[in-house]
């Protein structure tokens, strides 16, 4: 299947973006605000919590990232007006990371002082150590309402989690494309790797947030939970939305705590070729269902 994802990817650029509106549509929560809130309240109404994420993170003014800070700010009100069960994640560049480390600061803290939870996205390697940093400065400070990503695919990581005792900490595979000598480039490893920090984070008291959509991966961290006798409240699995929805079904049926990613925004064209670019096995997932939906029963 891995020639068939990258086939995928590799023609996106030719769709016409009307098309990829409509493969993306599933995907991505909409434009605006609305959307956002009532998919969020579709997801609730289902049993599933999610994380609602404005798109737009590539900014080069101190002006755009006061503007998505903003747009933030808009989203707690409506998760307080509408008592929904989400929360949010951000991208330190989106806050202004690249431009001015105490811009990207400010940002957050203004975001964070709202009390709602904020996740704190992982993006590539170079913004890894200042992302980690910025984490454990507001956390020391006090602000107890953060939780930070770490990638599996990064050789760091199983170390970064065993620094990380009692996080919030939401752990992925990674989709950025990264140098050999700093991260582990073979399926096996990634998984391997993925499994040790899993139990290194769980070692620490850390929360977890099992984000992955691979049933491999899925089945062993339910292995370590009976394991380590974990209650529901104790974790949580995440996924995106519209990826492998009868998986995150079942995980919910099975009584565990399902949290959703919630992307909306006028950015949507550039985080559909972006997402699906970076990590084929997506778009294959993506391709799966789109023609599970024009060829039901195929």
């Amino acid at each position: 299947m891995s020639l068939l994802n990258s086939a995928i990817v590799r023609v996106l650029p030719a769709i016409p973006r009307g098309v990829v509106r409509q493969l993306a549509a599933p995907y991505i929560a909409g434009s605006t605000l609305a959307d956002a809130r009532a998919e969020v309240a579709r997801l609730n109404a289902a049993g599933k919590l999610a994380t609602i994420d404005v798109l737009g993170e590539e900014i080069s003014s101190p002006e755009e990232a006061q503007a998505i800070t903003r747009a933030y700010l808009e989203v707690l009100d409506a998760i307080d007006e509408d008592g929904l069960d989400a929360n949010v994640s951000v991208k330190l560049t989106g806050l202004g990371l690249n431009l001015d480390p105490g811009l990207a600061r400010d940002n957050l803290e203004a975001i964070a002082t709202r009390g709602t939870f904020v996740r704190i996205d992982m993006e590539d390697s170079s913004t890894t150590d200042a992302t980690l940093a910025l984490y454990r400065e507001l956390r020391d400070a006090g602000r107890t309402n953060l939780g930070v990503v770490l990638q599996a695919a990064l050789r760091r990581t199983e170390a970064d989690a065993r620094a990380l005792a009692g996080a919030n900490v939401r752990l992925c595979k990674g989709i950025y494309v990264e140098p050999a000598e700093i991260a582990f480039r073979n399926f096996e490893e990634i998984q391997a790797s993925y499994l040790r920090t899993l139990a290194a984070l769980w070692d620490g008291g850390c929360y977890v947030g099992i984000a992955t959509h691979d049933e491999q991966l899925i089945h062993q961290a339910e292995l370590q939970l009976i394991e380590r006798e974990l209650k529901p409240e104790e974790y949580e699995f995440q996924m995106l939305l519209g990826v492998r929805g009868a998986l995150g079904d079942r995980l919910v049926a099975e009584g565990h705590r399902l949290r959703i990613y919630v992307p909306f925004g006028q950015q949507w064209y550039e985080y559909s070729l972006r997402r699906l670019q970076e990590n084929p096995k997506v778009a294959g997932y993506v391709a799966r269902d789109t023609l599970g939906r024009i060829l039901p029963g195929r």
